[in-house]
This record gives C-alpha cells, structure tokens and sequence, in this order.
C-alpha cells in the first residue's frame, strides 16, 4: 500500500506546530496503525530526520497511551484503540491526517505526544478508597447483587485514554470522571465516601479546564471501551445529593 501522512509536529508547548507530509509506499495491510508509524520513523532515522513522537506502551488495548486523532476521529474509524487499528482499514493511495489530542487540559509534549497528568490528579482528588476494607476473603464476603457489580466492572473498565475528551467540542471529561465515580460508588466499599469523593473529583476536574458535558453523545460513540453515559447521569445525581448534604450541613452551622 502507498500511503499519505500528513502529521502534526511541534516541538514542545511553547514552539508553533504544523503538519507535515510524508509519503509510504510500502506499508503492509496487516500492519498496526503504531508498527506503520514504526516504519516512517525508521525511514526517517535512516535519512537523519528526527522521528514522530508518538505515546504507546502495552499495544494491547489495555493501557490507552495510544492516543492519536486520526482523520478526525479519536483512534481512528473504527472504536478501539490507536494501536488495535490495523492499516486494513485505509485503502491503498489514502492520505491520513494524524493529530494530538486537542484540548486546553491536555498539553502538548511533543509531535503526537500529550501530557494526560490532569486525568491522574483527578484521580488522585477522590478515586480511590482509603477504608479499611481487610483481605481478599473479607471483600468476598460481601454480598453485592450481580447487576451492581456488573454495572460497576463496566465503569472500571475505563483506560483512561481521553477518547471523550478528544471526541468533545467542550473537550469534557465527564465520561472519564463518571466512570471512576460510578466503578466506586456501586460498591459497598466505596459509599462511605461518595459524597466527598464526586465533589473533590468534579472540583479538580473543573480546575483543570475542562469543559461542560454537550450531552451529544459524542464520547461514548467513540469511547474504545464502550463506557455508557449513565454513568454520566449517575455522577450527576451523586454529585447533587452531596451538594445537597454540604448545603444543610453548612445552613445548621456544622461547617468550618
């Protein structure tokens, strides 16, 4: 296959980027989006270019660093991931448009590379469990009904790749933040903190400019691991009903 790249390049935040062109001609329909990468930047190297920067680490679809906008759809035309992707999917003489995440949250590293640390400090707001819980054999003992623990494993199955943001005209992360909300206030072990933990988590996330939810769709259509937008709505009637128990805990006079 011959094939057209057109690749974003930028040097760091701080510099002005552009695209760039270059041309493949022998690139195999069995390849991954990433091994094809792999390729130009091989060809580059060998002509004493610098080569794309580009973020992967498991290339199973696992670990969601494979974040590329791909002729205007995050991953890609098809729901998966970045390295999931095989070259199959373009035809032969087709000139592809390769771009970073763009959203004020995410940075610009370098090239195709972001600076995703704003999901990892929302996580680290609110996102995890800090009861004492015991062993393996003591959470087994808790009986959880097989939907909630179904519906919980769904919110957990989340990357954390930005997809939702990439796809969002507000570059939103609430999809991202619902999921891991939802993963832990499902489950006995996490409603202990529910209330502190979906303000501090919707706070942090708002501090890091991201933007309001456009209710479009958009984030889960192209979300690589299916996350459904009730959990959207689930974060919203969690977050109100803990804005409600902060409000009657400050109008009494309990509040600092």
């Amino acid at each position: 296959m011959k094939i057209t790249l057109k690749i974003w390049r930028q040097k760091n935040n701080a510099t002005k980027g552009s695209f760039k062109t270059y041309q493949l001609d022998h690139v195999s329909p069995d390849m991954s989006f990433l091994e094809m990468l792999d390729v130009l930047n091989g060809d580059l190297i060998s002509k004493g270019e610098e080569s794309v920067a580009f973020d992967h680490d498991c290339r199973e679809g696992i670990c969601g660093a494979c974040s590329l906008y791909i002729n205007g759809r995050p991953h890609g035309p098809q729901q998966t991931t970045t390295c999931q992707l095989h070259m199959r999917s373009f035809q032969d003489g087709d000139s592809i448009v390769i771009e970073p995440w763009r959203a004020k949250a995410f940075p610009v590293i370098r090239d195709l590379v972001v600076d995703r640390a704003a999901f990892d400090r929302i996580q680290q707001s609110g996102g995890y469990v800090s009861v004492n819980t015991g062993g393996v054999p003591d959470g087994n003992e808790i009986p959880i009904p097989k939907k909630v623990a179904d519906e919980a494993m769904d919110a957990a199955a989340c990357i954390g790749c930005g997809a939702c943001v990439a796809a969002c005209k507000n570059a939103s992360a609430m999809l991202f933040v619902s999921a891991k909300v939802s993963q832990l206030a499902l489950l006995p072990q996490g409603k202990p903190e529910r209330k502190e933990r979906v303000e501090r988590m919707v706070a942090q996330m708002d501090s890091e400019g991201f933007g309001a939810c456009t209710n479009t769709g958009a984030c889960e259509a192209e979300c690589p691991k299916g996350i459904s937008l009730t959990n959207i709505a689930r974060m919203n009637r969690e977050y109100f009903a803990a804005s409600l128990s902060s409000y009657e805990i400050v109008s009494k006079g309990g509040g600092d």
